[in-house]
């Protein structure tokens, strides 16, 4: 699909009638908290789990296509966005891949194909260490923030703590603005005026608490080491007009799953799902059933 086209495909009425077709229902965590899900079609499951400050709402051009196409398909929203209760805490990785966990185990899905995209790798890959992969078949990773996207001594490719602080004071300054700020590096340059309010409403939902201590979580936390649990297929994903540090967070993950596969969307910016659907819809549609 051309880019041109975007708004002709994201807005048209097929497209939203087959997401609003989804069950939607809540899970609750083990710390009591209730998580917003949307659940649809028959099949070989597939579970989305959302980048930073999104929600389930992102993935509607997904939900309705895979369950067209024999798949069923389930995305909910993390604990503090879109739906989901927002507690004061548990924005770390520990309870964010426990509250995954909590999803997989009470709706009893196997032979999961997992899709995680920007933080959402981190849950994902934290799951895995934590829970196995009993449950899951195989793993998409899109855009990701993994192994570990802060500068240290021996982790040279990161950025620098002072560039997240700036950005957390920017957010906490004009929450409106910053977001309004990144959607090119979003949705690419040129994006439909429609898809942008769309994709600022779906991130205004989160609470400001919750994005602030997840942006510490996925900035700050090590996941080196818990690449050697994905055991599963893998596959890779990023956009060429993405920010400058996921290349090497995709190419830096690749290497630290065996086996992995890693593909390159040229010109596609951070939400390549969006943007590129027809192209990511069919090769995960293809990876899925595989």
């Amino acid at each position: 699909m051309q880019r041109r086209s975007l708004i002709a495909s994201i807005a048209g009425l097929p497209l939203i009638s087959r997401a609003a077709s989804a069950a939607t229902s809540f899970v609750e965590t083990r710390d009591g908290q209730q998580l917003f899900y949307r659940d649809t079609g028959t099949g070989k499951p597939v579970v989305f789990v959302h980048g930073w400050t999104l929600s389930s709402a992102i993935w509607r051009d997904q939900l309705g296509w895979l369950a067209e196409h024999g798949m069923r398909a389930v995305a909910y929203d993390r604990r503090g966005h879109g739906q989901s209760t927002k507690p004061a805490g548990g924005y770390d990785y520990e309870t964010l891949s426990g509250d995954l966990a909590t999803m997989l185990d009470r709706l009893d899905l196997t032979d999961v194909t997992l899709v995680g995209h920007s933080m959402g790798s981190g849950e994902v890959v934290r799951y895995l260490t934590r829970h196995g992969t009993s449950r899951i078949a195989r793993v998409l990773l899109v855009a990701p923030t993994t192994p570990f996207a802060l500068k240290t001594a021996d982790n040279p490719e990161g950025i620098d703590k002072a560039l997240y602080d700036k950005f957390i004071a920017a957010l906490e300054a004009d929450r409106p603005a910053y977001f309004k700020a990144g959607m090119p590096n979003f949705l690419g340059n040129n994006a439909d005026p429609e898809t942008i309010d769309w994709a600022l409403k779906i991130a205004s939902q989160a609470t400001v608490q919750a994005e602030v201590q997840c942006l510490r979580a996925f900035s700050e936390t090590d996941f080196r080491s818990d690449l050697k649990s994905v055991t599963v297929p893998t596959h890779i994903v990023y956009g060429t007009a993405d920010s400058p540090n996921i290349p090497s967070n995709a190419r830096r993950t690749h290497e630290g799953i065996a086996g992995s596969r890693l593909e390159i969307y040229e010109g596609a910016p951070h939400a390549l799902f969006v943007t590129d659907r027809d192209r990511f819809n069919h090769e995960l549609l293809e990876f899925a059933r595989s």
